[in-house]
């Protein structure tokens, strides 16, 4: 290995985000140690540490390839261990108030439905064969050590299996826990200004139930969009590994959420639409039924800070937590991992890669959460979120309507916004000047008297 950032790299949290930043920091350093306080088991299953991921979960088609980046090879290993590939627009039929169904196009790129136990393990997997990566589990870390001046981190102090408290320096260490506290802690500690916050506050509950289906629904995912702002009540049905089907229901602001499987089918039953009760009323359930609940999305402003330590970068949910009913959070985990790779790449010839780090990379990641942090804001159609609404938020909720109805009559429209919804191309494309006359004028025509 030649021009190295550093000796040793320390990644907290083997979640999809610590997995893919622990790839990209490989080839700039010596070694890369991955910590998690889990066992983290040796085939695809359920840890303690992530109790989201017993709910469906989405990689978008810009994830998808974000990991592709970083893991050559990938994609086709997650095909042979059984992820279902799922040609967009088509094979996903999607529900929303006005459109039940949405029309169903082939939008010219396949995305893959797989849990997230079985993606973990397959980039888990990858990620073991990296000579100079090593995974230890069980690692419960306890702070970061900083320098004698307070403007570095120089490591971290961990307890292992044997609760034994051991320090590992490091060059750099990497934030991917989703919970802020180390970080919180640590930037208290020496005196620095912690990231402003902007959250909205949504009160999601998740119930999701497992299903062996008995017949052929006619789509391999459904998605079924809540009737804002008169209910947060939504469903998500997906075909994954070994033909078992994932349903997840969702709600908000309090509304009532099921606990067990009559109350789970008495839910579907109240949906807008039959078609998930249709698909699942004859299947047989397995498994107890899982609730998870987020009372807010959070954006931590690390690029807004006028000082951060040296040696500490954050990633994924640690840095912005999405609502999970979008399901952006693990591709944009990878895409701000592969941002990392790349930005390390043309650093490297510097005298000191890790000099401004921080700052470069915040900085560069703003672009990749444009797009799911707007998706986020239109929780605020809810007049119960919490939250500053964004000034012009009744005009963005007249125009996406407005643009939602040009995609549904014009397919390359359509295929346009999938491509923003599934992080391919950035959101500035749907403000392009043709499009955005074609949509005002759209809006004016509809536009009551």
């Amino acid at each position: 290995m030649s021009c190295l950032a550093g000796k040793h790299a320390v990644v907290v949290g083997a979640g999809i985000g610590g997995l893919a930043a622990a790839k990209s920091l490989a080839a700039s350093f010596q070694h890369v140690t991955v910590l998690d306080r889990d066992a983290l088991p040796r085939e695809p299953g359920q840890r303690q540490g992530t109790p989201q991921a017993r709910h469906a979960h989405v990689l978008l088609a810009g994830g998808q390839r974000a990991l592709a980046a970083l893991f050559p090879g990938v994609e086709q290993e997650l095909e042979q261990a059984g992820a279902v590939k799922t040609r967009a627009g088509l094979d996903v039929l999607w529900e929303r108030p006005g459109y039940d169904p949405y029309p169903r196009r082939d939008l010219g790129f396949i995305s893959l439905s797989i849990s997230r136990p079985l993606l973990e393990f397959i980039v888990r997997r990858r990620l073991e064969q990296e000579g100079n990566v090593t995974l230890r589990p069980g690692c419960r870390v306890r702070e970061l050590a900083m320098s004698p001046d307070r403007g570095a981190v120089v490591g971290i102090r961990c307890d292992g299996f044997d609760r034994r408290e051991e320090v590992l320096a490091s060059d750099l260490v990497v934030d991917a826990t989703g919970r802020p506290s180390l970080m919180t802690a640590m930037l208290d500690k020496v005196g620095l200004e912690q990231p402003p916050e902007t959250e909205i506050g949504i009160d999601q509950t998740y119930a999701t139930a497992n299903f062996e289906f008995t017949g052929d629904p006619g789509w391999l995912g459904l998605i079924h969009l809540p009737a804002a702002p008169d209910s947060g009540r939504g469903g998500f049905v997906f075909l994954l590994e070994h033909g078992r089907w994932i349903v997840s229901v969702c709600s908000k602001h309090g509304e009532p959420h099921p606990d067990d499987i009559d109350s789970f089918m008495a839910f579907v039953r109240e949906l807008r639409t039959p078609t998930i009760y249709n698909a699942i009323h004859n299947a047989r359930p397995f498994g107890d039924v899982s609730r998870y609940a987020l009372p807010a999305s959070t954006r931590r402003h690390f690029e807004r800070l006028a000082h951060f330590p040296r040696g500490l970068l954050a990633i994924g949910d640690s840095v912005c937590r999405f609502n999970p009913v979008f399901g952006q959070g693990m591709s944009v985990a990878a895409q701000e991992a592969d941002a990392l790779r790349r930005l390390l790449a043309a650093r490297a010839a510097l005298p000191d890669p890790l000099d401004g780090l921080a700052p470069e990379f915040f900085e560069e990641i703003q672009p990749l959460l444009a797009a799911p942090w707007s998706t986020a804001e239109t929780d605020f159609v809810y007049p119960q979120t919490r939250g500053d609404r964004p000034a012009d938020f009744a005009q963005r909720l007249r125009y996406g309507a407005a643009l939602t109805q040009l995609a549904a009559e014009d397919a390359a429209v359509h295929r346009l916004v999938f491509e923003v919804n599934s992080l391919l191309r950035p959101p500035s494309v749907l403000r392009e000047p043709e499009l955005v006359g074609r949509v005002t004028a759209l809006m004016a025509a509809t536009a009551p008297p």
